[in-house]
């Protein structure tokens, strides 16, 4: 199991191993330029699961309507740990 907790994802490499390990998503960091829905068996249900990781890990409160804008992973990450 991949820590989720406070920290885990410093790099958006880290975001991608998430993706990876807890979810069994075939994402390399060659996935981190594309949009979420071009990512390999990508659903709804899992954009809510990350929402809520994504809440956990960097202790702050995400907007899913800003997360749905974000242009690909790397904007998800930027969004996630950005200022």
């Amino acid at each position: 199991m991949t820590d989720t907790g406070p920290g885990a994802i410093a790099r958006v490499d880290d975001l991608i191993t998430l993706l990876r390990d807890e979810l069994g998503l075939p994402v390399t960091p060659e996935h981190a330029h594309r949009r979420l829905d071009e990512i390999p068996g990508w659903d709804s249900v899992h954009l809510l699961w990350l929402l809520t990781v994504l809440e956990k890990s960097t202790g702050r409160r995400l907007s899913l309507p800003d997360l749905l804008d974000a242009p690909d992973l790397a904007g998800v990450h930027a969004l996630a740990v950005g200022p």
